[in-house]
């Protein structure tokens, strides 16, 4: 059963411990800077040199021919989807990937492909359970075109897919002449927690997709990459879907900041996760998952208190976090939250777990 939480009160103090989301960070001072001091043009265009140079920038570190500048990441998901399957295709990804559970059905609606969703403990499936999912070619069954993974697993925790699993499966996907796709949000957590390169940890899949606005701290902003002839198709979806832009290169700007400046610190905001989770599992009645890169989910059964009414609690006293089921919620780590607001964040936690008992 979905959980569909009831409206958040309007009457709240400001949340100045803002776990939520890392889509919550906002641009730095410098950021902002460089996004003022940007050289723009128009990019339907092709003319904006700033938006070229953060594609040019984004296909050499994903050891990719080409890559196209987007608004979002859902739209990057879906123009993969919908440049690289027809209407009656299969696309094969985990039950919780965020194309199934939180695109509005984009597929189904643009692509008209379906999503059949694959099991495995946190947000990863087995190369064995990928093999129990393929069919025999039939008229009577739809075409298995393509293989979903999303670096990290968003809902898994974010969990990191070893390398050595990713490229089994993209192996075997290429082997059944399948395309293989990578949603790769918050790939560069994946990277810094693993030590792997990105071009190394996606060379398996034929398109895949970076986000600037979460951990990396960019306003808006996401790059689409793969090879020349899947940008050149994509580009006509990025049109007809109002994905192309004019002066877009203030916005590439602060991708390119993020990209120079913000991957290797993602290693404090994994830090800060940790710290995070040891706090909680200290408070009785509330079951952490242990974090491997920002996130952290918890189970508050234990306490008694649904995960929607602790936040309410403690958005009394400034600090937030989303909630992902009745009894489960998620914290997320970023740039804008320090040490010190996650030792508030936990202390906050706690009194209200005490007063709620």
């Amino acid at each position: 059963m979905s959980f569909a939480p009831p409206p958040m009160p309007t009457d709240l103090p400001p949340v100045h411990v803002n776990l939520y989301s890392d889509t919550q960070s906002k641009p730095t001072p410098a950021m902002k800077a460089a996004m003022m001091e940007a050289e723009v043009g128009d990019e339907q265009a092709g003319t904006d040199p700033t938006i070229n140079a953060l594609c040019e920038k984004m296909a050499a570190l994903l050891g990719k021919e080409a890559a196209m500048f987007l608004p979002s990441g859902t739209m990057c998901n879906q123009i993969a989807i919908i440049t690289q399957c027809r209407p009656g295709d299969e696309i094969l990804a985990h039950e919780t990937a965020h194309i199934l559970t939180s695109e509005g059905s984009g597929a189904a609606a643009l692509a008209g492909a379906q999503i059949t969703g694959l099991q495995g403990a946190r947000g990863q499936f087995s190369l064995e359970t990928l093999k129990g999912a393929i069919r025999s070619k039939s008229r009577h069954s739809p075409p298995q075109r393509m293989v979903e993974v999303e670096q990290t697993a968003n809902s898994g925790g974010g969990t990191v897919w070893k390398l050595d699993d990713l490229n089994a499966i993209a192996d075997y996907a290429h082997e059944l002449g399948m395309v293989t796709h990578m949603d790769g949000a918050r790939l560069t957590n994946a990277t810094v927690a693993a030590g792997i390169a990105p071009s190394d940890m996606v060379a398996g899949y034929d398109t895949v997709w970076l986000d600037f606005t979460k951990g990396l701290g960019a306003p808006l902003g996401a790059v689409l990459a793969g090879s020349s002839d899947f940008i050149g198709q994509a580009w006509r979806w990025k049109q007809r879907m109002g994905g192309a832009m004019r002066q877009g290169g203030i916005c590439a700007a602060a991708c390119i900041y993020s990209l120079d400046h913000h991957v290797e610190r993602l290693a404090v905001d994994h830090a800060n996760a940790k710290l995070l989770a040891r706090g909680l599992a200290q408070i009785p009645g509330i079951v952490v998952e242990e974090p491997e890169t920002n996130l952290v989910f918890f189970d508050t059964t234990g306490t008694g208190i649904t995960a929607w009414d602790l936040n309410q609690m403690t958005l009394q006293h400034g600090v937030g976090f989303s909630v992902n089921q009745t009894w489960r919620g998620r914290a997320c780590t970023h740039l804008d939250v320090s040490a010190a607001q996650i030792e508030e964040a936990v202390a906050a936690i706690r009194a209200a777990v005490s007063r709620g008992a």
